[in-house]
């Protein structure tokens, strides 16, 4: 199943990192942004497909790494391998907080998704934004979707941070992620990044994104959770 990507260039603005491209950035640095240049026109047969969406940053861009191997494309060749009709998007946009998911989730929703997977909130905690922003930024995002798109199931994907602003920071970062999906009902994947974030031989030069192999089980991650929602009869909907 290759990935839909969607044209994200004019959000670019809303970005704080300068221009970027697929190039990995340092270690104690935000990611460069990048848009993904559209490919060929989506088939009749798979735009009538559910819809799962992937919304995030850099990780689930996939910088650094081919589209395909990025672990939407992955998760989207596990759904096919299993025999499920469902179109992924890939949404991901390098350098994204959450403010600037807040701006464009809107945009993006302008068709509804039958499962639409949040992963932000990374770069917030490697700038040391607020915690309290970044809570309410992301409630923004999950109230737009449950607007926009009331069927979608959401899935909230967990992160952490190294305890470089302090350990209790790092783990009240990690608390936030647990806390809105209790409070909203969603699905949690409790770490994105588990058996990958700090591994060296599964991560680039910077530290931050994975490689392929990495990707690889990232999608193992993200299918673990994922694959009963997706054979949920209610699910299908739209």
């Amino acid at each position: 199943m290759k990935t839909v990507p969607i044209l994200l260039s004019c959000w670019l603005l809303f970005l704080v990192s300068g221009c970027g491209n697929n190039s990995q950035s340092s270690a104690d640095s935000v990611e460069a942004p990048e848009a993904s240049a559209p490919t060929a026109s989506t088939p009749a047969k798979a735009a009538s497909k559910p819809t799962v969406l992937f919304f995030g940053n850099s990780i689930t861009a996939g910088l650094g790494v081919d589209p395909e191997q990025a672990f939407p494309a992955l998760v989207g060749q596990k759904i096919d391998s299993a025999g499920l009709g469902y179109t992924i998007v890939n949404a991901g946009l390098s350098g994204e907080t959450t403010a600037g998911g807040r701006s464009r989730v809107g945009w993006v929703l302008r068709k509804p998704v039958a499962v639409f997977v949040l992963e932000l909130g990374g770069n917030d905690g490697l700038r040391g934004i607020p915690l309290s922003d970044t809570r309410r930024n992301l409630q923004a995002i999950i109230d737009t979707v449950r607007q926009l798109s009331p069927q979608a199931k959401i899935v909230l994907a967990g992160m952490q941070i190294p305890p470089n602003l302090g350990v209790d920071y790092a783990a009240q970062f990690k608390q936030l992620y647990g806390d809105l999906a209790q409070k909203n009902k969603l699905t949690l994947i409790p770490f994105l990044l588990e058996n990958v974030g700090g591994i060296a031989k599964l991560n680039q030069r910077d530290g931050i994104h994975p490689t392929p192999e990495g990707h690889r089980l990232v999608a193992r991650n993200v299918w673990t959770v994922l694959q009963p929602l997706l054979r949920e009869p209610t699910a299908v909907s739209q």
